[in-house]
């Protein structure tokens, strides 16, 4: 995935170009984020899903329903993808936009009261997204980017100055040097297979993040607070908008196979580590679950 590629319009097809999806990327994820902040660390598990330990809270529900009717009021048209109420509506003939929707991603850390918890926007035409926000509402923190515009940081919240802060990762660490941020899936099977894998890479790099929300991380990635990143089992709402933003800081972002970045890993790193890092999972073989 590359942050280079293309400009910054959709064109005709999606009816609006990638700057005015980022637009109402950016306002939906307000409204959802002041609705979270409401009661972040205040709230009770709703429900289960692949595990025991993967929670859904009411605030989840919530927060998407709010977002979904923030787009298509908007947007009648557009096909959402969202995590709790799975896909609605179809794509018109010729092309039209996707919107990819994760309202609350990090709901351990929220439900804990902890604050790296993020909603996570993007917008995708002909299949690529075209545009990403990604809203960590305790940080007071904006990330958001257009494909072939770069990747920028501003406070969250009205008022704040366009575009911000241009995001750029890290270049030219080798893997003995760089922080490395990773993630757990919820199967016990997996975790066990994943700890066996961080346990083997520690000694080979500075150290080990584990901060619990994808699109914070791919962020961290893009603002150079983590040097790469990479996990397994993240479903496309988790890292839609983020590895937009990672890629437009100048990451790459892609899985092992030099594919873009999948359910079956995800790794992001700057240019110079992005290579040995996914060749040391692969001698590790990532990719397993037993």
């Amino acid at each position: 995935m590359s942050g280079t590629d293309g400009g910054t319009g959709t064109g005709d097809r999606t009816g609006a170009d990638a700057d005015e999806l980022l637009a109402l990327a950016v306002a939906a994820a307000a409204e959802a984020g002041e609705l979270l902040a409401s009661r972040e660390g205040r709230v009770l598990v709703a429900a289960t899903k692949s595990s025991p330990t993967d929670v859904v809270t009411e605030m989840d529900r919530r927060a998407e329903d709010l977002i979904r009717a923030r787009i298509l009021a908007a947007r009648p048209g557009d096909v959402i993808l969202g995590e709790e109420g799975g896909e609605i509506g179809d794509a018109p003939a010729g092309g039209g936009v996707r919107w990819v929707i994760d309202p609350l991603d990090g709901t351990v850390n929220y439900l804990y009261g902890l604050h790296d918890w993020a909603v996570s926007i993007a917008a995708e035409a002909d299949g690529q997204i075209v545009a990403g926000a990604v809203l960590v509402p305790m940080h007071n923190e904006l990330f958001r980017a257009v494909r072939g515009g770069g990747a920028f940081l501003t406070p969250a919240g009205p008022g704040a100055p366009e575009p911000g802060i241009p995001l750029r990762c890290r270049a030219g660490v080798p893997l003995d040097q760089a922080l490395i941020g990773t993630g757990f899936g919820y199967r016990a099977v997996r975790r066990k297979v994943q700890g066996e894998i961080v346990a083997t890479l520690l000694p080979r790099v500075r150290d080990i993040r584990r901060g619990g929300s994808a699109s914070v991380d791919l962020c961290s990635v893009a603002a150079g607070r983590l040097d790469g990143y990479y996990e397994r089992g993240l479903n496309y709402w988790d890292y839609a908008a983020g590895a937009l933003i990672a890629a437009e800081a100048g990451a790459s972002v892609g899985d092992s196979r030099g594919g873009p970045p999948s359910t079956s890993l995800t790794v992001a790193a700057g240019p110079g580590l992005f290579g040995s890092l996914v060749q040391a999972l692969a001698s590790l073989d990532a990719e397993r679950d037993g």
